[in-house]
């Protein structure tokens, strides 16, 4: 919507919710601030459950496109297609809500309200939710998230096409295991610099309709308890006016975890009073309660529910008049649909990250490699397709399906479950340890070459215990691959054949062997249900790789601070000071693209600073370069080159074309120690490229980014 525009309605909106709930008695305006909001036919008001999931396609509410996981979109570092993926879901969203209203289906996943993106800093690779998030860059996330957000809420000018949400606000990655008593202590300049700028951008640049708090305690406060983030900063400094919904279980916390408060009373009380409107959970049924106590007040009851009734009639929710609303016209027929399908394998191409590519192994010639083994255990599974929080697909294609369909009648496809992907045994009930190596074998010596697919699954990294890792609350122990992944991987190489590994995970692993001895690595993530498919493509060079690295891959864990300590010191791409092993902003493709005639016009000014560049494709195949702008300030004690823009270009073969980025003043900003955005005087570099300006990405693609030198 137009910011004005959106302004103007929303106070109608407004005024509309308060003329309702002026109707509504105590116990009910109570009832509606739970997740699981009943109906109140006397003011005909349906039932309504505000937990709905749609991180990477509608979730958990049946047949719905499912894309790649959200850190295989941000690989992308496409923008605009991450907006294209929003429309899409919110399309099908649409779609499925009006089919199901129309059968008085008002369950739970069957509504509007969307808990999603999930914009914290994946700052630590051990994190088990890293894989919903779109990385470690601040910049990144805020611009892939505020267009998932356009994407999700639509362009009308009086409706919402559905309510999106960023989570988990603020400070939140992890440990798991501890969330609901960790307090994450964080400085101010790290507060400002790495934490809260997505957030920002998400509520101020894409009008986000609602913020979830996070289920830590920040310096001290409850997250979905604290004055300072949720009044102070989001309401008052941010100018939101949405609704903020706190995590599962998250107010119960703030007395059985966090012991910021007694009781359940006064947990319900610190909720609402600290701008809390809307709970998942059932503590803020001691509203009823807290307010006989005095520890609240009927009027800031009134406000949070006034605050969620202005979403749901932004929804059109309570509309007389259906045709009004744009997206009551959207049917069932919207979902799954084969424009659905084609966008969904496009994102997942473009998520696909070459890591290594020796001697041009990749794409693999069918005529040079007739016999194409396939071995691991993610091979053919469908769980390491989709990631979590995610839909159900009418199609899964694992890799295995995606090269047998890719080959067929001109390659044989050799197969080998390998291992379990973490237990030491396929066949626990009567195999014996390492039960498939002998098949694994014999694959390998009867193929021209191997793909080994490995990884992790959402089994394994995601939310508090499974059995998978060992009951450590989702998160990982190591980066090292589990079970006998390893293994299976070395038995691959002795063979004496052609390896390409193909890792789905949805994290940083230590690849450090591999880059030593496997001659081919493509890092896949949680590609979606078209996943084999994208990948095939790649493999066989029907599609050129493109995606990039949202996230540094590390050598190992002894580099990295402890997982607790939430400092930026020594983490990501931003602060760290060793060599990665494949850096953020890092991937190859099958052509090469140069830069050249670099040129500045203006200066770091308000009006922006003008980079001009002739960017060419030196392959003979048409190529989209995902050209990259890092920023760094020389002087001072100040963070390596961050990422400030990023353009995707498409050239045909040999095609040469000019580039021009505008980057505004404060893209030449840092926040201080008392967190003060400052633009410094002094010399800044500004660098253009494939990648970072690092000594790694240098080595690994072998090109030096643009560096051109500013003073301000």
């Amino acid at each position: 919507m137009e910011l004005t525009e959106n302004k103007k309605m929303t106070e109608i909106y407004k005024e509309r919710a308060r003329r309702l709930i002026s109707r509504m008695t105590l116990e009910e305006k109570v009832m509606q601030t739970m997740n699981s909001a009943p109906a109140i036919p006397r003011l005909g008001i349906k039932a309504y459950d505000y937990s709905n999931e749609a991180l990477h396609g509608v979730a958990r509410a049946g047949t719905a496109t499912v894309f790649p996981q959200v850190i295989g979109l941000a690989a992308t570092f496409d923008e605009e297609l991450m907006e294209q993926v929003g429309d899409a879901v919110s399309t099908e969203a649409r779609g499925k809500y009006n089919m199901q209203q129309s059968y008085d289906d008002t369950d739970t996943y069957k509504g509007l309200t969307f808990w999603a993106p999930n914009v914290n800093i994946f700052r630590d690779p051990r994190w088990g939710r890293g894989h919903e998030t779109f990385g470690e860059d601040p910049w990144l996330t805020g611009r892939m998230a505020m267009r998932y957000i356009r994407g999700l809420q639509g362009h009308d000018e009086h409706y919402l096409k559905t309510a999106a949400c960023a989570k988990h606000f603020a400070v939140h990655s992890g440990p798991e295991d501890l969330r609901h008593e960790f307090n994450a202590e964080v400085s101010v300049q790290d507060l400002y610099e790495t934490y809260l700028p997505a957030f920002r951008t998400c509520v101020r640049e894409g009008r986000a309709e609602a913020v979830m708090g996070a289920y830590n305690r920040t310096n001290g406060e409850a997250c979905c308890g604290s004055r300072f983030l949720l009044t102070g900063l989001l309401r008052e400094t941010w100018g939101f006016d949405g609704h903020v919904v706190s995590d599962c279980g998250a107010v119960k916390d703030f007395y059985d975890g966090h012991m910021v408060v007694s009781t359940p009373a006064e947990a319900a009380a610190l909720g609402i009073n600290s701008g809390c409107d809307l709970e998942c959970g059932h503590i803020y049924l001691y509203l009823i309660e807290a307010v006989k106590q005095g520890l609240v007040t009927e009027e800031a009851i009134d406000e949070a529910v006034v605050r969620l009734f202005t979403t749901r009639m932004k929804l059109g929710f309570f509309d007389k008049d259906k045709g009004d609303n744009p997206y009551d016209s959207i049917t069932y027929d919207a979902v799954d649909t084969p424009a659905m399908q084609e966008l969904n394998l496009t994102a997942a191409r473009e998520s696909i990250v070459l890591l290594k590519n020796e001697d041009s192994l990749l794409p693999l010639s069918t005529k040079r490699y007739p016999v194409i083994g396939v071995i691991g255990p993610n091979a053919n599974s469908r769980t390491a397709l989709v990631g979590n929080y995610e839909g159900t697909a009418s199609r899964y294609v694992t890799v295995l399906e995606g090269i047998q369909d890719f080959v067929k009648g001109r390659c044989r496809v050799l197969y080998s479950e390998g291992c379990h992907l973490y237990k030491d045994r396929v066949r626990y009930d009567s195999g014996k340890e390492n039960d498939r190596l002998s098949e694994v074998k014999a694959v390998c010596a009867a193929s021209d070459a191997v793909v080994v697919c490995l990884g992790l699954d959402a089994l394994i990294e995601g939310e508090e215990a499974t059995e998978a890792n060992g009951l450590i609350g989702g998160d990982k122990k190591d980066l090292k691959l589990p079970g006998l992944q390893q293994s299976i991987l070395e038995t691959a190489c002795d063979s004496g054949k052609p390896v390409i590994l193909v890792m789905l995970s949805g994290s940083a692993m230590d690849l450090s062997w591999a880059d030593r001895h496997v001659p081919a690595i493509l890092q896949g993530w949680y590609p979606g249900a078209a996943g084999g498919r994208a990948i095939a493509d790649i493999l066989f060079g029907t599609a050129n790789p493109e995606g990039r690295l949202p996230i540094t891959f590390y050598r190992n864990l002894e580099e990295l601070p402890a997982f607790t300590d939430y400092s930026m010191k020594g983490r990501t791409y931003r602060y760290m000071r060793q060599e990665a092993l494949y850096p953020f902003g890092y991937g190859l493709s099958y052509t090469c693209c140069s830069y050249a005639a670099p040129r500045i016009s203006g200066k770091i000014s308000p009006e922006g600073l003008t980079v001009r560049f002739t960017l060419t494709n030196e392959g003979e195949r048409a190529y989209t370069e995902t050209v990259q702008v890092y920023i760094k300030r020389c002087e001072g004690d100040t963070p390596n080159a961050q990422l400030k823009d990023v353009r995707k270009v498409h050239l045909a073969a040999r095609e040469s074309r000019e580039v021009e980025f505008v980057l505004p003043e404060e893209a030449f900003g840092l926040y201080d120690e008392e967190g003060i955005f400052r633009i410094s005087p002094g010399e800044y570099r500004v660098y253009i490229g494939g990648s970072q300006p690092d000594a790694r990405s240098i080595a690994l693609t072998g090109m030096n980014p643009l560096c051109l030198q500013v003073r301000k």
